[in-house]
């Protein structure tokens, strides 16, 4: 066997195109590459001897990375600290220490993809970070960032009732108005790195007028408000919409829309994004619009368990009716608002939903790469097959007979190097090379 070579023996497979599990298949990676080399049937006696270079996983469940279409890196749960104050009150090393915290646990769940959408008042730093984990400087998935999304003036903002007193928070998003100004404020994604471009379709805009004492959980503060005291608000004609997609597409990047009305969502599917967030006020008009435009729906029901539970079964059925009507789906937590390395709740959801198992497994892996970009995002992942990178999980159990079973990834390879096996994280702690004249040797976290 080739040096560079490594080969993983399965006990089943999971393939998302075929969204069977198939049993006696070995897959060869190369190290050197990071890239599968072959994907083999072999014989299928249990008790046949393999190569010591070989990593025996024949009594696991073994599948491509999952990919978390939609996070927050340098958020963290909301039950620990309101976004508002995590925003406007943590500085940008603790951002940052928390979500170099946050990639690595996500790796180490079996997330070998984030695709992060906004910093969320860390400006292009998700960019950097994604740099620091592609130069081998911290382990997490492969991160497609967004840095800021964008809004229209005065929208989602970071607004106070003292703002007349100079109080004023971070900026949290990248305001622009009009075809010009819209198309500027891509190019200015472009310019800072940006994967994927994110904007707002609509948001509580006119949240002023009846100011919540706090925003996401979301509690009021008026005695009598209205029916509706702060509804979301469509933010962008369909002139500036078509101009944004448009703009992402001469730099040949997908557009995640985030969209609570079904209005807004309807508007941003025939501006072509490729992704709707939440959906969360849709029917099925919405649904037909997002069948038609062939436009990914991202439902985020972890998030909305994590922030409003009296809404998720509803979130779940229009999740269901979406799958049912042949929308098609990604699988994003919206993690941040509930913690990194607990992703997999969102297909726990899914499959709640009464989707089949296989077809949310398939959701998240090809439907990640699609929400991605799909091969314009410059990488194959989601499958396993010759020249796709080699992001390999492996299960203790099977998910179709055991719930719990996405929690259970006991071996976790990304881009050929192995992170955890035997459900012990490996590499995470490398000791460096000891200098000439150094008594004690040095060790590096990464």
């Amino acid at each position: 066997m080739t040096p560079n070579l490594v080969t993983i023996h399965a006990g089943l497979l999971f393939d998302p195109h075929s969204k069977s599990f198939r049993k006696n298949l070995s897959i060869r990676v190369d190290t050197e590459t990071g890239a599968v080399a072959d994907v083999f049937e072999r014989d299928g006696s249990a008790d046949r001897p393999i190569m010591s270079s070989d990593i025996d996983l024949r009594a696991k469940v073994v599948m491509p990375g999952f990919v978390d279409a939609h996070t927050h890196i340098f958020l963290h749960s909301y039950e620990e600290r309101p976004a508002q104050e995590q925003m406007r009150d943590e500085s940008i090393v603790e951002r940052t220490v928390r979500a170099t915290n946050h990639v690595r646990l996500a790796l180490l769940s079996g997330y070998t993809t984030y695709r992060d959408l906004g910093s969320e008042g860390m400006g292009s730093f998700d960019a950097n970070l994604r740099d620091t984990i592609n130069r081998g400087l911290i382990p997490g998935p492969r991160l497609f960032v967004a840095t800021h999304a964008l809004t229209s003036t005065g929208s989602y903002e970071m607004r106070t009732e003292n703002a007349a007193n100079g109080v004023a928070g971070p900026t949290i998003s990248d305001s622009c108005d009009g075809p010009t100004g819209v198309r500027r404020a891509v190019r200015r994604r472009v310019a800072d790195g940006a994967d994927v471009i994110k904007f707002y379709a609509d948001y509580r805009r006119k949240i002023m007028r009846f100011p919540p004492l706090q925003t996401h959980p979301y509690i009021g503060g008026m005695r009598f408000p209205p029916k509706a005291a702060n509804p979301q608000v469509v933010m962008f004609t369909q002139e500036e919409m078509d101009c944004i997609v448009d703009e992402a597409r001469l730099a040949g990047l997908p557009v995640a829309c985030h969209a609570g009305t079904a209005r807004g969502a309807i508007m941003a599917a025939k501006a072509g994004v490729t992704s709707i967030e939440h959906g969360s006020e849709g029917g099925d008009e919405l649904l037909r619009e997002l069948r038609r435009h062939d436009t990914i729906l991202v439902p985020t029901l972890a998030a909305t368990e994590a922030i409003r539970k009296d809404q998720v079964e509803a979130a779940q059925q229009l999740a269901k009716r979406a799958f049912d009507m042949g929308v098609r789906l990604a699988a994003g937590g919206d993690t941040g608002t509930f913690n990194h390395g607990q992703g997999v709740r969102e297909m726990e959801l899914l499959i709640d939903a009464g989707i089949p198992v296989e077809d949310v497994l398939e959701a998240c892996m090809l439907g990640g790469w699609e929400a991605c970009g799909g091969d314009a995002c410059g990488f194959r992942f989601g499958w396993l097959a010759k020249g796709t990178r080699a992001d390999v999980i492996a299960l203790d159990t099977d998910p179709r007979e055991d719930k719990q079973a996405l929690r259970k990834v006991s071996f976790v390879m990304k881009d050929g190097k192995v992170w955890q096996h035997a459900g012990v994280p490996v590499g995470v702690i490398e000791s460096m090379t000891q200098e000439p004249e150094q008594d004690d040797p040095t060790w590096q976290l990464i």
